[in-house]
């Protein structure tokens, strides 16, 4: 089969061909349709400091992705070849004290797809079965492959109520547009972005933001809003120290902040003003397994506007051939999602 494949140690990646993945007794393999690309995948092609210490070649890589079921272990139920699946790209160890007591989500012992085991940039991947989410038949896998970066979203956005809420979102990536929309699904007051890309910040107000600005005209949005206090709630998603900076200079005594953003270095925040606000901050990484999956399900299943803003975070649509131009594309910063095409080679 054909695979995007880190074969050594250094920048880029490789298609190849690589032998056709066999599923265990617990396992499935599933026949690859699309696949999105992450901020993860660039750290991996460049071969960053943390890919060098993390990464070990060769592997095929990629995370997110939705394909049909090829087959299927002896000792798997309730899954069927030719099934329409997501898959949840963290794997866990199931004995640890988290994983015993149903936190699976910070298993100390996680294995990642695509980062410590082979991934989904290739034609098949084998995941245990009880990584699968199984997707409505008609549901567009282009659609299906976004599920693990909006189960992040999902995961960060309902860390806290926000219902009537004013919500502040930095970072219009596309978590963060995606994270706009569920505000807006959920019903909060007034749901803020800001970036520093103009085409980003378009697709969030797509997505429902009241407000998508450039974060100098923080200030100026509240004014604009008839806002009397600072925010209720906050999601950081842009990993930027000065996002956060202002996040924090604007929050509402007795805010509440989700940190998703992975920044690039430590960084130095005003602890005295997190105390003083008795400001809540908690951190997230992945989706809870699974409750996130069951909300993202029933979310979509009952929301054509958030169906509607799910879809239009992709921007690109790509053959898995052209993967070059899909990894410019994300480099350049003026995209949503770009998606890998793995039936049209």
């Amino acid at each position: 089969m054909r695979a995007l494949v880190k074969t050594k140690p250094g920048p880029g990646l490789e298609m190849i061909d690589v032998p056709v993945p066999v599923p265990g007794p617990d396992d499935v393999r599933i026949r690859v349709l699309r696949a999105g690309l992450c901020g993860t995948d660039i750290h991996i092609y460049d071969w960053d400091p943390w890919a060098a210490a993390t990464l070990k070649p060769p592997l095929v890589t990629g995370h997110e992705f939705c394909g049909r079921i090829d087959a299927v272990g002896a000792d798997v139920h309730g899954l069927a070849e030719g099934d329409l699946v997501s898959g949840e790209g963290h794997i866990v160890c199931g004995h640890c004290r988290n994983c015993r007591a149903g936190r699976r989500h910070l298993c100390i012992n996680t294995v990642g797809i695509g980062v410590n085991r082979d991934g989904a940039f290739a034609e098949y991947v084998v995941l245990p079965a009880t990584n699968v989410w199984k997707q409505p038949d008609d549901l567009d896998p282009a659609i299906g492959a976004l599920f693990d970066p909006f189960g992040n979203a999902t995961h960060t956005a309902l860390s806290f109520p926000m219902a009537g809420e004013d919500v502040l979102i930095t970072g219009a990536g596309p978590i963060g547009v995606m994270a706009t929309a569920i505000a807006r699904h959920v019903g909060a007051r007034f749901v803020v972005v800001t970036d520093l890309n103009p085409v980003r910040l378009e697709l969030a107000r797509n997505a429902g933001a009241s407000l998508a600005i450039h974060p100098s005209e923080l200030r100026d949005a509240m004014t604009t809003l008839g806002m009397r206090e600072g925010f209720d709630v906050g999601l950081e998603m842009s990993g930027a120290p000065p996002a956060v900076e202002g996040m924090l200079d604007t929050m509402n005594h007795g805010g509440r902040v989700a940190m998703l953003g992975l920044p690039s270095a430590s960084y130095a925040i005003d602890w005295g003003r997190v105390i003083t606000h008795m400001i809540t901050i908690k951190g997230i990484y992945g989706r809870e397994m699974y409750d996130t999956w069951y909300a993202m399900s029933s979310m979509l299943q009952t929301s054509a506007p958030l169906r509607e803003a799910l879809a239009s975070v992709i921007t690109h649509r790509l053959p898995a051939s052209e993967f070059e131009q899909a990894f410019e594309a994300i480099r350049g910063g003026d995209c949503g999602k770009v998606i890998l095409d793995w039936e049209e080679m």
